[in-house]
């Protein structure tokens, strides 16, 4: 069965011409290969008009695990795309250290990097993980899985302002910024960066509090401002009725789900009358948790009987 499906492959995506279904060797194919073929929309008699050459495209494209109406609309630049274009992309991706089980998530999430420009456009985000991050070669592959869109994004126009911006707040570990949090990196800083660190200003920190709490927990930059942060710090200060204090010594608060981490364990705490810093609160594991509430009850209980 693999060494079928190696063949059809081979057959479909990386020399040409496909295995039409005419030929003798088609009917050796398994029955789910055939059905890839010939099942697929592009492929039956009801689209003559479509060329041999689409069709392989478009079967190459879903033998490698991608969706290729969802590419196509995406990306409508695919229609005019030579197969030996995306070919050469996908070797090129491969001799960075990208494995081929990578390419159906990377090409599903941003399918622009199926007509992308080896040269000018590919080259220079490598050159850029490599000489401005510190990204050693036989990394890449971790950081472009993390954040795809790095292949899609412009160093002069996307990523060198990003990282210019991120350094000037005092970021310095750039080589754990792209292994942790390369998103950053592809965020508008006008539109995106900027917005959320004013934001945390407006709530009452300074600006110096604010730097601080971004560099603590850059996870900060990607929160939405109106279904993160507005529902949290609401609760926090309403229900919590807590300050401002913990939240600055505790940023990864607007990290935790509200409805399944944040209430129940302010609940849970309010109900048993026991004061717990927000980070144990949130950070213990629910057997730690609740280890901590049962120990608190039996000490108040001592306490009380005592």
């Amino acid at each position: 069965m693999k060494a079928i499906a190696s063949a059809l492959h081979s057959s479909l995506c990386l020399s040409p011409p496909l295995i039409p279904p005419s030929n003798p060797n088609f009917d050796q194919l398994t029955p789910k290969s055939k059905s890839i073929l010939v099942n697929n929309p592009l492929y039956t008699q009801t689209h003559p008009n479509i060329s041999l050459q689409f069709k392989e495209k478009i079967l190459c494209l879903e033998i490698l695990g991608i969706d290729s109406g969802k590419a196509l609309a995406l990306n409508p630049s695919l229609h005019s795309t030579s197969l030996d274009s995306i070919h050469a992309i996908i070797l090129y991706l491969q001799s960075k250290g990208i494995q081929q089980k990578d390419l159906p998530k990377i090409f599903g999430m941003c399918p622009l990097i199926l007509t992308s420009n080896i040269k000018t456009d590919l080259n220079p985000v490598f050159n850029f993980l490599s000489f401005d991050l510190g990204v050693p070669d036989h990394n890449f592959r971790k950081v472009i899985n993390k954040c795809p869109r790095l292949l899609v994004s412009s160093v002069n126009d996307q990523l060198k302002p990003a990282l210019s911006y991120l350094r000037r707040l005092g970021f310095k570990n750039f080589e754990g910024l792209a292994y942790n949090d390369p998103i950053l990196l592809v965020s508008n800083v006008e539109n995106t960066l900027i917005p959320k660190l004013e934001y945390l200003i407006e709530l009452g920190f300074s600006r110096k509090e604010a730097v601080s709490m971004v560099l603590r927990c850059p996870a900060l930059f990607t929160f939405s401002i109106e279904n993160n942060y507005n529902p949290k710090i609401e609760y926090f200060l309403e229900e919590m009725k807590d300050n401002l204090e913990e939240l600055k010594e505790f940023p990864q608060y607007f990290a935790f789900s509200l409805e399944k981490r944040i209430k129940p364990r302010h609940l849970e705490v309010l109900e048993s009358g026991l004061k717990i810093p927000l980070s144990t609160m949130l950070k213990a594991t629910d057997e730690e948790f609740n280890e901590l509430i049962a120990h608190g009850k039996k000490t108040e209980f001592c306490s009380i009987v005592g």
